[in-house]
């Protein structure tokens, strides 16, 4: 297990693990540690990106499951279509 792993609160949240190695990635990164830049920096000039790639691929997939869950809600909420008889 890698060592920001250890002696710490587990994350719940949807992707931490992918979370954390991106974070790690960019922190632990020349261009931040060397060149003192801050990471958001960093990402602009391209590095991790391979896991910025994934984080929002994760990110974007649990959006996707929630609007499906939203639009299945929505149907199954909606009255059947009955005739008014008037």
């Amino acid at each position: 297990m890698p060592k920001y792993y250890e002696d710490k609160e587990e994350d719940t949240r949807a992707c931490a693990g992918i979370r954390e190695d991106f974070k790690a990635c960019l922190l632990q990164h020349d261009c931040v540690v060397k060149e003192g830049k801050l990471p958001s920096e960093c990402l602009k000039e391209g590095h991790c990106k391979a896991l910025q790639t994934s984080f929002f691929e994760c990110k974007r997939s649990m959006v996707e499951i929630q609007r499906k869950e939203r639009l299945l809600r929505n149907r199954l909420m909606q009255p059947c279509g009955r005739v008014n008889a008037g």
